[in-house]
């Protein structure tokens, strides 16, 4: 039984990035932690079938950037107390997703210690003059947020206007002595530590940068998340973190998936194509009976014969080895917001038992209860295509039933693609004027500087700043694939994968069920006339919505 008390860790291992050694999707999710765009962005690459939300805080000034929200979202949602069932993530590994979002989030939080010491010291302080740069940074932010071009540049006078005004206030003060100096330094120390904060701003910015950049390069940018390894045996939270981290890889290695209506199964995507082969169970000679056997003779049958496919007459390359596994299909409804995984004596880290799927397989074929089916799964493309065949055979009175259905989840939104670029400006040369010039530009604006030192004395009680400044709210049933991918038929290299996988399937399925019939009296004229006959059909095979039923 899968629990929380039950340590998952295997021992010391060699990590690995991705299924395989595919790392492209698996970076390029990695990649949104670092990132520093507005978190309004994530919304762009949300499919038909996974919508994302972003909740607006009190104040537009506590907003988080992507990079900020993401890491915090996919923390609490595979990391947090209680959290809910994940969605397996194929073609990629989302444990290295999550530590990259922890290693990001240290980063922050490192940059956060100084950012609240400047603010304590210059802001804190001389409270008063930091209330008013606040509010008239919040009411520039307000204004310039606006969709009238007239009331951003409100909000840039504004500002100047209060800075002049601060000028003359420290020229012409009517005060002396202490109280004097107190009321020049509460309108200097502000822009003091914004000066600063804005410094130690733009040496995190591109350390982050950096990292985003390295993740998409196919660089060495390794998670260093030391609070996962404990440093005694009573250090708690690390150890909770670690047991965590390695529950999230036994539920990614799960064997239980499940079937959401039109949207397929969930972690698969939909499903494109359904050939079916049925035929009456006929002995092969009259007057003799068929030796008895099962559905899971059959399944095993072919999932030896799958082991084969990479094997051909021809040296042309051809498959790469597939992964072959036998799967529990559990149905949920098409608007589900979550799923719960079986537990039990039958379920071991979330692996329903070799013994239990034989029952499934040989007696589930009818009413409810969850289905067995064979997975012959190809991931290509560096990770960003898996075609997944998934092969079922039910025995309903003397009628043999044997299906293939092809699945294709194609490559994670080109948001998650996009490297980093420099921010520059175009100047007129001073001599001569006719000539342009590139001028590189600080990452950190100074604006952005200021959201920054606000939210960093809030970073030690998250749930603070998920109030003042908002929050994303993940997709569910959420896994880290499946709610940002696209649908690979738009690439037209990626749909004839899809594609010509299904034809050399489909006969090895058919020809190693026809082996097991035959050895066991069956004759088998009719199913081989009926799947001659479907494979003439599969030759040009074409995507289709299959579970849009017309009815």
């Amino acid at each position: 039984m899968a629990d929380d008390g039950f340590d998952f860790s295997l021992g010391a291992q060699v990590p690995l990035q991705g299924s395989d050694g595919q790392t492209a999707a698996t970076q390029a999710l990695a990649s949104a932690a670092y990132r520093d765009s507005p978190v309004e962005d994530i919304l762009k690459a949300d499919n038909e079938w996974h919508k994302s939300k972003v909740t607006k805080g009190r104040f537009s000034l506590f907003e988080p950037n992507l990079g900020e929200a993401f890491s915090r979202a996919v923390q609490l949602r595979t990391l947090g107390g209680g959290r809910g069932a994940l969605i397996q993530s194929f073609g990629m590994e989302p444990r290295s997703v999550v530590e990259h979002c922890l290693a990001a989030t240290r980063i922050r939080k490192e940059r956060d210690k100084k950012l609240t010491a400047v603010t304590a010291l210059t802001g804190v302080l001389f409270l008063p003059g930091l209330l008013i740069w606040l509010g008239v940074f919040q009411l520039r932010r307000t204004l310039a947020g606006a969709k009238d071009r007239r009331s951003g540049a409100l909000g840039t006078g504004l500002l100047l206007a209060v800075a002049v005004l601060a000028v003359i206030f420290l020229i012409r003060l009517p005060f002396t002595g202490v109280l004097g100096w107190y009321l020049r330094g509460m309108i200097v120390a502000p822009v003091v530590g914004w000066w600063l904060a804005k410094r130690i701003c733009e040496a995190t910015a591109k350390d982050l940068r950096a990292r985003w950049d390295a993740l998409l390069s196919g660089g060495n940018a390794a998670a260093k998340i030391p609070e996962a390894v404990p440093g005694n045996p009573g250090d708690a939270s690390r150890e909770a973190l670690r047991q965590n981290l390695e529950k999230l890889t036994a539920e990614q290695r799960s064997n239980v998936v499940f079937y959401a209506g039109p949207k397929g199964i969930l972690g698969m995507g939909t499903r494109w194509g359904s050939w079916q082969l049925a035929e009456q169970l006929v002995p092969k000679e009259a007057g003799k009976e068929i030796h008895q056997f099962r559905s899971y003779d059959v399944i095993r049958a072919i999932h030896d014969q799958m082991k084969l496919l990479e094997r051909g007459p021809l040296n042309s390359g051809g498959f790469p080895t597939p992964s072959v596994k036998h799967w529990i299909v559990s149905a949920v409804g098409e608007g589900a917001g979550s799923v719960s995984r079986p537990e039990g004596q039958d379920v071991d880290a979330f692996q329903v038992k070799s013994h239990e799927i034989q029952r499934i397989c040989n007696h589930q074929q009818f009413g409810s209860g969850n289905r067995h089916y064979l997975g012959v799964q190809f991931t290509l493309w560096d990770g960003q295509l898996v075609i997944t065949m998934m092969i079922t055979v039910t025995v309903l009175h003397e009628t043999l039933r044997i299906e293939v259905s092809g699945y294709a989840l194609g490559p994670v939104h080109s948001l998650f693609s996009s490297k980093p670029s420099p921010k520059t400006v175009t100047v007129a040369k001073t001599v001569r004027f006719w000539e342009t010039t590139s001028r590189q530009l600080p990452l950190v604006e100074p604006r952005e500087a200021v959201r920054l030192a606000v939210r960093a004395p809030f970073t030690w009680y998250p749930p603070i700043l998920d109030h003042l400044g908002g929050k994303l709210t993940l997709p569910e049933p959420f896994g880290l694939r499946h709610a940002w991918s696209d649908q690979p038929w738009r690439h037209r290299f990626m749909a004839d994968d899809a594609m010509r996988a299904a034809t050399p399937v489909l006969r090895v399925a058919h020809s190693a069920a026809m082996r097991v019939l035959d050895e066991h009296g069956v004759d088998t004229g009719g199913f081989g006339s009926r799947s001659s006959s479907l494979i003439g059909a599969v030759q040009d095979p074409s995507p289709k919505k299959v579970d849009a039923y017309d009815a």
